[in-house]
């Protein structure tokens, strides 16, 4: 009798990553990446601009965004504001769509991963820093030594604005942590990009930054589920200051 011929399915090829970041910047699969601004930075810069450190949002002040992406909102700071801005992303197709949106505007770029320490940066030279749905790809002593750094170089009074998921009702995130555990506990394998993700409580998020900064504003998603279903990922957002007296 003949024998079938043994098939083996081929596995479609994962990116993982920076490949993978680079790969979402040239042919979007999986993300809807935007060249907007950030709703919630938006929110945020209003919220700074009614309060004494509005001065933080003005022409002779500089940003640095620790995960910048296509620069959307650098451009958006620069252009509203007048900053100057600096940003730091893993992907070098994310910082070359950066260097085109930015075009005109006194904002440089640096391809490299956020974690490590920033030489290039002095102590207390910058207004205000971003850290946008970025550091929670980091291990535990890289996301200290990214508070610690984002620290030495704000000024007195300068403002970490930092957004990240939320691990508290967040159906999606209690399915990752059992079903794709990371090596760290509170982390899970990301099921596209392949690597770790970290997903902090809120409790154990201030207590982190209350290390360091002064906690002034907290915001949290709402509608993350419906009838006990998951729906969209929850997040945090917070306003995190430097004493000014620091």
């Amino acid at each position: 009798m003949a024998m079938k011929p043994n098939f083996v399915r081929k596995k479609k090829h994962q990116r993982h990553g920076a490949a993978f970041w680079d790969s979402e910047y040239a042919n979007p699969e999986h993300l809807a990446l935007s060249n907007n601004p950030s709703e919630d930075l938006e929110k945020f810069t209003r919220w700074l601009d009614r309060g004494e450190y509005a001065g933080i949002l003005t022409q002779d002040q500089t940003v640095a965004d620790f995960g910048c992406g296509n620069g959307r909102h650098l451009v958006f700071l620069a252009k509203t504001f007048g900053m100057r801005g600096v940003g730091y992303d893993v992907s070098q197709a994310g910082i070359a769509q950066a260097k085109k949106l930015s075009q005109g505007l006194p904002i440089k770029y640096e391809a490299r991963t956020i974690a490590g320490t920033y030489p290039s940066l002095p102590d207390t030279s910058q207004s205000l820093a971003l850290d946008m749905m970025t550091s929670h790809y980091l291990t535990a002593p890289e996301r200290t030594l990214l508070r610690d750094e984002i620290f030495r170089v704000l000024k007195p009074g300068g403002y970490l604005f930092m957004k990240t998921f939320l691990r508290d009702g967040d159906l999606h995130s209690e399915r990752l942590l059992k079903d794709v555990p990371g090596k760290e506990l509170g982390s899970y394998i990301h099921p596209v990009i392949g690597v770790p993700e970290y997903v902090y409580t809120e409790e154990e998020l201030v207590l982190f930054l209350r290390e360091r900064f002064l906690v002034q504003k907290i915001y949290r998603s709402h509608k993350h589920s419906f009838k006990g279903r998951a729906r969209k990922r929850r997040t945090i957002t917070i306003y995190a200051q430097k004493d000014p007296y620091a």
